[in-house]
């Protein structure tokens, strides 16, 4: 067959680019790279076997690591499921997940936390690149005859050859660049191997001119007691699994013993992953059976709020030859999840106690996990306490407990607002009434944080209400502020009333006088039974412009001297362009302050132009 010359994916050219030239300080972690893809090439085939014992026939699985200084290459081979030619091309010719342009946008310049995009955007072979300048693979699959070479020096190109010649598996051979040697070295390998890779299941044998010497324990970490094993023996396993350099956040490694066993090695990222808002995420975490890797795409063994979690569940109650089909439907993995679940929060409430360590895991995965508020119903309680909010009252983050702990005897509420960001809640009008009054209102501004409310409606008796709607009765707790002002007489507000309806008949489905604002003139809120500003603003997002159109309510401050003066002006025919410009102006701001655009940008200018020119 005639050698065939390709492309990389255009992506692949430009990720190699930056692999080579940005992130040389960590170049070692090409070995702990290329030797995880072949402990899973060699993971593959053991299952695969256990349904067609014929492709593992004789084999026992190996990776092997040849230094040669003499031609300063280093060879990095596994006996594994091997590659065909389609898989050449798939995996070595393109990247599977996000493609530079994502990889590039996460760039941060920070190389210690640039590195952990490596493994995080499945481009771990690629960082080959950063001490060779030609790799070669010589690979046959698993049950096929045909054997193939592929070659490229990592420039835009690589080659394709077939040959009768390639062992069982995938031989690596990396020529080192000069100024690499150390990659040949023994003490250096038997070094990088213990520090990333002596955990992993399968031996690692260092090859010295022919005299072989297994360089890792090659046991499964979790089934060693608790006791036999350090930080350091965590952390590294921990890195080996998720193909990041940063410290795990926690550590869970627990062994449930009853009706149901199994081994649990559990780990919460010290950062966020990379795919963790990505809809079509499938790694959660890896299915052993008897120490055999079975899957790492088990999506009925975590919640879906608890995604960020990486680790391994090792069982001895399912069978070898397990099926995806059969992972789906049995309820062995329900119990083992539901075990997962109450472990976990368990671990989380003692963490919690830690209020400043508690409040990094928040930071990282406080969004995806409020979900569980709206998903998780038998969890629910045990998920709420675990919650943390910003608020009115407090600079650090507080949880229900706490406000509870706050609130005045009067109160039978806990009280929130959405919004996009928090320094704009904080200035909200809405939260001038409730401030006057003592009360303490959350601040979210998640998008998570307008549904889970709909789903948990109370907690510890209390009903958690939007202070954006207008059943958020507050008048019968006592204000602790003085009311800025007399308010308008009656007459006056019937009148201003009618007028503001009239000319915003076609905006808002009612105007009414209200006492919960003090400093500000108006502020919108969401009609009984509608669906928040904010809430509609991220339904608007996402293309649901007419779907989800609701009314809103314009409240006015019968306090404020901007609406004494409107009042008085109102009578006066003269004065009438003027009072309608007004309405409009305060309309348009209450919309200003609630993040929604003018609808009228030039009119709304050219009204706060006349009453400048007016005014000066």
């Amino acid at each position: 067959m005639t050698e065939e010359k390709l492309s990389f994916q255009a992506d692949v050219s430009k990720v190699l680019d930056i692999v080579v030239n940005s992130l040389y300080s960590h170049n070692e972690i090409f070995l702990r790279e290329l030797i995880s893809n072949a402990a899973d090439a060699c993971d593959k085939l053991r299952y695969s076997a256990l349904l067609h014992p014929e492709l593992a026939k004789g084999r026992s699985f190996e990776i092997i690591l040849k230094p040669d200084k003499e031609k300063n290459e280093l060879t990095i081979q596994d006996n594994g499921i091997g590659m065909n030619k389609e898989d050449l091309i798939h995996h070595l010719g393109t990247i599977a997940h996000s493609g530079s342009a994502e990889f590039v946008k996460n760039l941060t310049g920070d190389n210690q936390k640039d590195i952990n995009l490596i493994g995080q955007f499945g481009v771990g072979f690629y960082s080959a690149f950063m001490v060779a300048d030609k790799v070669t693979v010589l690979t046959k699959k698993a049950g096929e005859e045909k054997g193939w070479i592929w070659e490229s020096d990592g420039k835009g190109t690589f080659t394709l050859n077939e040959t009768n010649n390639a062992p069982n598996g995938t031989s690596i051979t990396l020529h080192l660049k000069k100024g690499f040697e150390e990659y040949v070295d023994p003490i250096r390998l038997r070094t990088i191997v213990r520090q990333y890779s002596d955990h992993i299941s399968i031996p690692i044998a260092l090859d010295i001119s022919g005299k072989k010497e297994i360089i890792n324990t090659a046991s499964a970490l979790w089934t060693r007691p608790k006791s036999e094993i350090t930080e350091e023996q965590y952390r590294d396993f921990y890195r080996h699994i998720t193909h990041n350099f940063d410290e795990p956040w926690m550590t869970v490694h627990f062994k449930a013993e009853g009706v149901i066993e199994y081994t649990g090695l559990l780990f919460i990222p010290g950062t966020p992953p990379i795919n963790l808002f990505q809809p079509d995420q499938k790694e959660t975490l890896n299915l052993y059976v008897n120490k055999v890797f079975i899957s790492n795409e088990v999506e009925e063994l975590l919640p879906h709020f608890l995604r960020f979690i990486r680790g391994v569940i090792d069982t001895t109650e399912l069978p070898l030859n397990v099926s995806r089909e059969m992972l789906q439907h049995t309820p062995v993995l329900a119990k083992i999840k539901k075990g997962i679940i109450k472990r976990l929060l368990t671990e989380l409430k003692k963490r919690s106690e830690q209020k400043e360590d508690y409040e990094k895991f928040w930071d990282n995965f406080g969004i995806v996990f409020k979900e569980g508020l709206y998903e998780d119903r038998e969890h629910e309680k045990d998920i709420a306490s675990l919650c943390r909010f910003h608020s009115t009252k407090s600079e650090q983050l507080t949880s229900f407990a706490e406000y509870v702990a706050r609130m005045p005897k009067e109160q039978k509420n806990i009280y929130y607002i959405t919004g996009d960001d928090l320094s704009i809640l904080r200035n909200n009008p809405q939260l001038e009434g409730f401030t006057s009054r003592g009360i303490e209102v959350l601040l979210l501004t998640d998008p998570i944080d307008e549904f889970w409310p709909q789903v948990y409606m109370s907690y510890e008796g209390y009903s958690i209400k939007s202070i954006t709607h207008p059943d958020s009765d507050i008048n019968n707790i006592k204000s602790i502020e003085e009311l800025s002002g007399e308010a308008i007489e009656e007459s006056l507000q019937k009148v201003l009333i009618a007028k503001c309806k009239e000319l915003l008949k076609d905006e808002v489905c009612d105007v009414v006088i209200t006492d919960r604002l003090n400093k500000s003139p108006v502020a919108l809120i969401a009609g009984q039974g509608q669906m928040s500003i904010h809430l509609e603003r991220l339904m608007k997002m996402h293309g649901q412009q007419q779907a989800f159109s609701s009314s809103r309510i314009l409240e006015i401050n019968p306090r404020h001297p901007v609406i004494k003066k409107l009042a008085q002006s109102i009578f006066d025919k003269k004065d009438m362009q003027k009072v309608q410009d007004a309405i409009w102006i305060l309309y348009d701001q209450a919309r200003s302050i609630e993040g929604e655009p003018l609808k009228d940008p030039a009119g709304f200018a050219n009204r706060i132009n006349s009453f400048l020119e007016q005014g000066l």
